[in-house]
Formats: C-alpha cells, structure tokens, sequence
C-alpha cells in the first residue's frame, strides 16, 4: 500500500506556550500535503478550475510532536466516490532514529466547479482518479 508523502520539520510558531504542536496545524499540514499532491501529481487539474472543497476534516492524537521534530504526514486514498473523495492522513514522527505514528486525521472533499456563487458538483476528473490510484487503501 503506497502513500504520498509531505516532510515538515515542526517550526516554534506551530506550538502552544508548553511547546507541544497546536492542534490546529495538523489540520494545515493535511492542506500541505494534499495540494503538494495537487501540483506534482495532477497540475493541470487546477488550470482547468477543478475545485476541491473540504466536506469534513477530523485529527485523532496518539502522542505529541514538538518544535524541532521531523515530520512525515502520509496521504492515502480511503474512498472514492463519483463526486467525493475521502483522504487518511498518518502523521509519524522521527526522534532518536525511530519513527512512531503520532496522530491520523482524515478528510473528505467534494469536486466543484463553476463560479464561487454558482459551484457545481462535479465528478471527479479522470486523471484525478488516475493519480489517486497508487496510493488507495484497497482497490478502487
């Protein structure tokens, strides 16, 4: 089972005052890590005006990450449906020469096109599906 990955090293700004990450950035590094996607795997999606428009996101926390801390957030593909998609985000983190799954998080998003007042779900692009397709949990 493949995965994408996006590497971040845990900066100061991205903690709390008693130096453990802010539960909020594991939200922004799954928006990192799927538009990274977007621009390497499927650039030309965004030119044409796909859209993807976040339905749902939810982090489980399992142990905590610090400032300084190398960072793996690893993107599969859950489910794919005509016009939705659903993403699992692994966040493991390196220390001491080990890794250790430090939370998972999810997320789900739509497919829309149109103007920003008049959106329109839409299925999801053939070479969308295409890219997605090596990093699904179970086959699509």
């Amino acid at each position: 089972m493949g995965y994408y990955e996006y590497r971040h090293t845990v900066e100061t700004d991205e903690t709390t005052l008693v130096g453990n990450v802010h539960f909020v950035a594991y939200l922004r590094w799954q928006g990192r890590c799927r538009e990274n996607f977007l621009k390497e795997e499927a650039p030309t999606l965004l030119a044409d005006g796909l859209r993807l428009h976040t339905v749902k996101a939810e982090c489980e926390y399992f142990s905590e990450i610090l400032a300084a801390d190398e960072l793996s957030v690893r993107m599969r593909l859950e489910e794919l449906t005509r016009t939705q998609l659903q993403f699992t985000f692994d966040y493991v983190r390196f220390r001491g020469g080990s890794e250790k799954l430090a939370a998972r998080g999810r997320q789900r998003v739509a497919c829309v096109v149109g103007s920003t007042t008049e959106p329109k779900l839409s299925d999801v692009p053939r070479p969308l599906r295409d890219a997605l397709l090596p990093y699904a949990e179970s086959p699509c």
